[in-house]
C-alpha cells in the first residue's frame, strides 16, 4: 500500500513505461483484433484504459484533463502518444493536487468504501488488467510482445533460451 504520493508516482512510473512499451509495439492493423465476434477489439481495449485514466481521477478528487474523443479509436501512435502525456499528467496532478494525509482519507469507490490509495491502486490494477488482455491479443494479431514482468518468447529467445523455463 502507498504511504506517501511519492510511493505512488514512483510505482505509477514503473507501470506506466512498462504499458508504454505494450502500447508502443501496437500497429494500426492490430488494432482491429479481436477473441471473438462480438467482443471488444484491441483498439477498444487499450483505448478504453488510456482514455478512462483521467475520468477515473476526476472520480476521486484529482482534477486532470479529460481525453478528446474518448469513443473514437485513434492510431496506434495516437494511442501511445496519448498514454505517454496522460500517464505524464496524471502522475503531476497527483503530485500537486494530493498529500501523504489524502491517501488516508476514505470514499465510495464503486459501492465500497476505500482508502484513496487502495483507489489509486486499483488504477494501476486496472491499466494491469487490461495491458495483459492487450498482449494476447497483439499475440494473435502476430505482433512481437515487450516484457512486462519477465522476458516474453522474444525475449527468452534473445537471451538464447529457445524453450522458456516453467
Amino acid at each position: 500500500m502507498y504511504v506517501t504520493v511519492q510511493d505512488f508516482i514512483q510505482e505509477w512510473n514503473k507501470e506506466a513505461e512498462l504499458t508504454q512499451g505494450v502500447l508502443d509495439a501496437l500497429t494500426d492493423e492490430s488494432l482491429g483484433q479481436q477473441v471473438y465476434p462480438e467482443g471488444r477489439t484491441l483498439g477498444r481495449i487499450v483505448w478504453h484504459f488510456v482514455s478512462n485514466i483521467p475520468d477515473y481521477l476526476n472520480e476521486f478528487g484529482v482534477t486532470m484533463d479529460k481525453v478528446a474523443n474518448p469513443g473514437e479509436v485513434p492510431s496506434a501512435k495516437e494511442i501511445a502518444d496519448t498514454f505517454r502525456t496522460v500517464s505524464s499528467a496524471a502522475a503531476k496532478a497527483l503530485e500537486e493536487q494530493w498529500t501523504d494525509e489524502s491517501l488516508r482519507k476514505v470514499q465510495n469507490a464503486f459501492g465500497r468504501m476505500e482508502s484513496n490509495a487502495s483507489i489509486l491502486m486499483g488504477l494501476i490494477k486496472h491499466i494491469a488488467h487490461h495491458r495483459g488482455q492487450a498482449t494476447v491479443l497483439m499475440r494473435q494479431a502476430g505482433l512481437g510482445i515487450p516484457a512486462v514482468y519477465g522476458p516474453s518468447k522474444e525475449g527468452w529467445v534473445k537471451l538464447g533460451v529457445q524453450q522458456p523455463p516453467l
